[in-house]
């Protein structure tokens, strides 16, 4: 893990400096602004040391658990994530329970139903919910609330811990329309990865020893089938926490994505590095968790 985040942090803050212009001279664009006022301002900031300068001082900062101060608003880094950090990890959280309470069961029962007319409809519903950006269906269930209830989700984010039932309000359609999609990758892996577990020896056997078709699926089938499925859950988890930057637009969130995108337009430096390695971080660390997970769903990997 560590020699990913070590990698990510290297090409992060070489990239970011090789991008023609920085925060000094976005500050400045179409002013006349003297040239030695431009260079004492990269000179507080931090700017005009070698680069190499630039990333052993980051490095260390990072060493004392230190993200920085953001070059736009002065802010602390860790203050700017962490306001955003809970709407986007609850957003995250939700969306994965509801994908993961349709594509599941759904799954399992196109697998059961192959080739006829309910494995037919879960397909068309799963191939959907790929087809369809999030931000559209978003849109469009904002629309449908609007015509036919007269109810729109509320623009003043709340947190759950203060309201939970305006915050599940805001919350609950981009859930859905994230989750939509979010299901239907689930679903086709695991009707695949079910059909191939149906076939197998141990599964015949199973059922030549009368078990119940129910048990020899739920107990036989999809145990042996779902590491491929936690593994696709599990990375669109990870990318739910900073990967929804249109999504949060529709519905006026400010998540980590936006803040991404924001310091992206102001070249905000320390705040797109500290932003990235979080988000590397949140995929190695799900990672990591997934492959201890295989060991519980799977004890043929304890033994080898």
């Amino acid at each position: 893990m560590l020699p990913t985040l070590v990698g990510v942090a290297i090409i992060t803050f070489v990239v970011m400096r090789l991008v023609p212009g920085d925060i000094v001279a976005l500050r400045y664009a179409g002013s006349s602004v003297p040239q030695d006022i431009i260079d004492k301002e990269r000179a507080i900031l931090g700017l005009d040391k070698p680069m190499w300068v630039q990333f052993v001082d980051w490095m260390a900062q990072l060493a004392r658990f230190d993200l920085g101060q953001s070059l736009w608003t002065g802010h602390k880094v860790i203050d700017e994530v962490w306001t955003r950090l809970p709407l986007s990890l609850e957003l995250a959280v939700i969306a994965t329970a509801f994908a993961v309470t349709i594509a599941l069961p759904l799954g399992v029962i196109a697998a059961v139903k192959q080739d006829s007319w309910v494995d037919y409809g879960i397909r068309i519903f799963s191939v959907g919910g790929l087809a369809m950006p999030s931000f559209w269906i978003g849109i469009m269930l904002v629309l449908g609330t609007i015509t036919f209830f007269g109810w729109a989700p509320p623009l003043v984010f709340t947190s759950i811990f203060e309201d939970p039932v305006a915050n599940l309000s805001q919350m609950i359609l981009p859930a859905i329309s994230v989750g939509y999609r979010y299901s239907a990758v689930s679903m086709r892996m695991t009707r695949s990865t079910v059909l191939e577990v149906l076939r197998e020896d141990y599964v015949r056997t199973a059922r030549a020893k009368g078990l119940r078709e129910s048990l020899v699926v739920m107990r036989h089938a999809l145990r042996n089938a779902l590491l491929p499925v936690v593994t696709v859950v599990s990375l669109e988890f990870a990318f739910l926490i900073g990967g929804l930057v249109v999504t949060e637009q529709v519905f006026n969130l400010n998540g980590i994505g936006k803040l991404l995108v924001d310091a992206v337009a102001h070249r905000d430096y320390t705040l797109i590095q500290a932003l990235v390695l979080l988000l590397s971080a949140v995929f190695v660390l799900v990672n990591f968790a997934v492959d201890m997970i295989y060991m519980v769903l799977d004890p043929r990997i304890r033994y080898s």
